[in-house]
């Protein structure tokens, strides 16, 4: 029998991808259908204050959440805890599947918690499953797609291709010029060792001072650029495609675990005295496991991946069982 299953997306690129990830491995049995919400200032309020409700959603938003209910709700992130706990409340028979630690707020209402290990000093229940690293969409078809659409145009560009991809900003501590100069030179000192051009993409929480240094630092080698703020097409799964190499900040655990489904050489780029805990225990858990090598490494240039990620698989057998 058929079940249906709401995603809840939000505007977060990373969280969005893990979901369809998941979506994406989950068996014929299931009909998805896709709920994009987007919010207003209140949903910055912490989540035991927006408890089971819609508060923080758009009006528009808050249409789409309206009977019937679904059979099952797959949330990601905390932001979206709150909408998934609305919906158990009005249909307690909805089984509650949530990516990431929601907080401590409702977190026995749901059904299934999916954690990734580097975040284990939160608070666990008996619901709560850990994986390593988080679901990605960067499948063999992903990659084949976007070859067929990017390759051409980067066709004209010297060989070896070097994705960068930049995040920034995490909790409150800024990509400072220390480290954005620091990651400049990194990447011209791989470029001088194994030649080549590069394709950078820069995010909103890398900020404008920092990117501006990044670019400096890189002016000389020939590259394909696609800055925050750029309005054509991002060329982000071309990037991942398309890439003999891909250097990656250690900021975004989305973005690292999408670079090391392509089973290429990952260069990683920690930075000083800007990682939180969890991420360096993140970047560390991807050395040990040969998914990567940090972009400081003498390895940097020469290094072949022994192992790659992907939960999605895994998270999305836990959904069928329940």
């Amino acid at each position: 029998m058929t079940k249906t299953i709401w995603a809840i997306l939000d505007n977060r690129r990373g969280s969005v991808g893990q979901a369809m990830g998941v979506i994406g491995d989950l068996s014929s049995d299931f009909q998805v259908i896709e709920k994009k919400v987007d919010y207003t200032k209140l949903s910055g309020l912490p989540n035991w204050l927006r408890g089971r409700t819609l508060i923080g959603l758009t009006a528009d938003s808050k249409k789409q959440i309206s009977a019937p209910y679904p059979d099952m709700v797959l949330s990601i992130s905390r932001r979206t805890a709150p909408i998934a706990r609305y919906i158990k409340k009005q249909s307690p028979r909805t089984k509650l599947i949530q990516l990431m630690h929601p907080g401590n707020a409702g977190l026995e209402e749901f059904d299934l918690v999916i954690v990734p290990e580097h975040d284990k000093g939160k608070k666990q229940t008996a619901n709560v499953r850990y994986i390593v690293g988080c679901p990605h969409r960067v499948t063999a078809q992903y990659l084949k797609e976007a070859h067929d659409k990017w390759a051409e145009k980067f066709a004209s560009l010297p060989k070896p291709l070097t994705a960068v991809i930049v995040g920034g900003a995490i909790k409150k501590k800024p990509f400072s010029a220390e480290n954005a100069k620091a990651l400049g030179e990194a990447v011209k000192k791989l470029k001088q060792k194994i030649g080549g051009s590069i394709l950078i993409t820069t995010s909103r929480r890398t900020g404008e001072e920092a990117q501006n240094i990044i670019m400096n630092e890189i002016k000389d080698i020939p590259q394909f650029t696609f800055l925050w703020g750029d309005t054509a097409e991002n060329p982000y799964s071309g990037f991942l495609a398309c890439a003999d190499n891909i250097v990656v900040t250690a900021d975004s655990v989305s973005m690292c675990c999408e670079a090391t489904g392509t089973g290429k050489p990952i260069y990683l780029f920690t930075g000083k005295n800007w990682l939180t805990p969890k991420h360096q225990r993140f970047a560390k858990s991807l050395v040990a496991t040969k998914c990567a090598v940090l972009l400081e490494d003498e390895k940097a240039g020469d290094f072949i991946p022994q192992n790659s990620l992907n939960a999605a698989k895994e998270v999305a057998e836990l959904i069928e069982k329940l």
